[in-house]
């Protein structure tokens, strides 16, 4: 026997539920892992203390992982070299020439959010300082504005291919066991799970059909018609605004492209960097066509050459265009790759506690996907109870915990096989097997994401308000009711996916919930 039976439980349960107590996961994610590695030796304490160091040490320094952890904090520097350079203000003056109504205004915050979606931190931080004196000048409440950045945060980070998110998705989604029989490269994996994230998708719609149709309901209505008034947000209730986010360098020289090219100039370089890497590791006189190049390509290696191609490139740009000083753009990325560092802690520990849950006692670890195969072994489980169960759960931990990286690094190690295990006891094989796999997973990410945009300890929620310098609170009470909305048709279509095995059933019937749910909730409101 290569696990340790009901005891493999204790790690995950651990993090689990410390993470809902203490809403601190970095705590959580430790202790969780130093429970499983003190079974694992034995209960010696010592030996498990230099197991927990050496585990940590091995995970960062992992040529997979060592070069995710670059692109993120690289990612950090470029977005704290944006953010201090002026550009973003510099693109909402342009765009305000564009924009003529209320409806159009929101439209238009709603593009940037998608447009942007690099980094969450940097798409609430940017859009906000863009379209905080547009929204004001065109009536729109504090309130809102916060909506529509935290709306187009945590849900567009998880579905574009580019992202500090999606990285780190997809190396929860390699080291899961049970992952490398499904015959699928981690990229293409993430690519096939976007069409089941229902509600990421279906968040999107919602700002989207808000924006368009003037419509609100709860106390965003509230804030709306108070907003036409010319209050932009109730300090009397909610308390003051954060103040507006300070520049540096010569700003005044800042233009609209000084942001839009070195977003371009990423997701450009990324793109090539995909086949190429694949490419690179080809023997002599070897050939592969272009769509197989983006499958097998090794994501780390071509996120990290798209990320220092891009630093490099903005940091002369920035440079020789006189907006920062040399001193100035090398502080702003120095400050840039700070801000990640808790991101980065954690994601290590997330990568160590997965490696204790999954990995069998021969590899260090607990078996925990054994206990579950055994257990699981001529279950009569519905299929359609696992992804629901998993959704609940995960939006839990992320509301408690204000992350949804945390929740990833607890939920994907444990779903990823577990669903590969039930699959099987049902005697689903091949495709069936893999779809059964990504309504697991995507299940994980839709309920992380639900909970990171509910949570009012949020990093996102909290860089929304002071992106929209909304005060914190208003904005948690005006959101989380459309956030609350959006999950419940979302679970429907989760079960509806889960039992059909075909994501397009499972978001659509979501919609036919969605949409008349929405104009019920709306029918007495007053458009502003």
């Amino acid at each position: 026997m290569d696990n340790a039976g009901y005891l493999a439980f204790i790690p995950p349960l651990l993090a689990i539920i410390l993470a809902l107590l203490t809403k601190d996961v970095l705590v959580s994610l430790v202790l969780g892992i130093a429970s499983g590695l003190l079974i694992v030796a034995g209960g010696n304490p010592l030996d498990a203390f230099l197991n927990l160091a050496d585990l940590m040490a091995d995970k960062a320094g992992d040529s997979w992982n060592i070069r995710i952890l670059l692109f993120c904090g690289l990612l950090g520097g470029l977005v704290g070299l944006l953010t201090k350079a002026g550009s973003a203000r510099a693109f909402g003056t342009w765009a305000s020439h564009f924009i003529k109504g209320r409806r159009s205004a929101q439209f238009f915050t709603w593009l940037c959010g998608l447009f942007i979606f690099i980094d969450d931190y940097f798409n609430a931080l940017t859009v906000g300082t863009v379209m905080r004196p547009v929204s004001d000048a065109r009536g729109i409440s504090r309130a809102k504005l916060a909506y529509i950045l935290d709306s187009t945060a945590a849900p567009v980070c998880i579905l574009a291919p580019v992202s500090s998110w999606v990285v780190t998705v997809i190396s929860q989604i390699r080291g899961s066991s049970g992952f490398s029989d499904l015959g699928v490269g981690e990229m293409s994996f993430f690519l096939m799970l976007i069409p089941y994230n229902v509600y990421a998708l279906l968040a999107l719609i919602m700002v989207l059909l808000v924006a368009l149709s003037g419509r609100d309901f709860g106390p965003m209505a509230k804030s709306e018609r108070r907003a036409a008034r010319g209050n932009f947000y109730d300090e009397q209730r909610y308390g003051q605004a954060p103040g507006d986010m300070q520049e540096e360098g010569n700003s005044s020289r800042a233009v609209w492209y000084d942001m839009a090219l070195p977003m371009f100039v990423l997701i450009a370089a990324c793109l090539v960097a995909f086949p190429l890497t694949t490419y690179m590791g080809l023997e002599e006189g070897e050939t592969m066509p272009l769509i197989d190049a983006f499958r097998n390509t090794d994501a780390s290696k071509a996120l990290l050459y798209g990320i220092v191609f891009t630093l490099i490139f903005s940091y002369i740009y920035f440079t020789l265009r006189r907006v920062l000083s040399l001193k100035q753009t090398s502080e702003a990325i120095i400050d840039g790759v700070r801000a990640m560092l808790p991101a980065l802690v954690i994601l290590i520990l997330a990568w160590s506690i997965g490696h204790v849950i999954s990995k069998p006692l021969s590899e260090g670890g607990l078996g925990l996907p054994l206990v579950i195969d055994q257990m699981l072994r001529g279950s009569t489980l519905p299929l359609w109870v696992l992804p629901l169960c998993v959704f609940l759960l995960s939006g839990g931990i992320a509301f408690a915990t204000g992350t949804s990286w945390g929740t990833f690094g607890i939920m994907i190690p444990i779903v990823l096989p577990t669903s590969i295990s039930l699959a099987e006891t049902m005697g689903l094989s091949g495709n069936e097997l893999l779809q059964c796999t990504l309504i697991g997973v995507s299940a994980v990410l839709s309920g992380a994401v639900f909970g990171d945009h509910a949570s009012p300890i949020s990093d996102t929620t909290i860089l929304s308000s002071a992106g929209a310098s909304c005060p914190h609170l208003e904005h948690v009470a005006t959101q989380l009711p459309y956030a609350c909305f959006v999950a419940i048709c979302s679970g429907v279509g989760i079960i509806v996916s889960a039992y059909s095995l075909t994501p397009w059933v499972g978001l659509l019937t979501a919609l036919l919930c969605f949409i008349p749910g929405f104009l019920i909730l709306t029918r007495r409101k007053k458009h502003v």
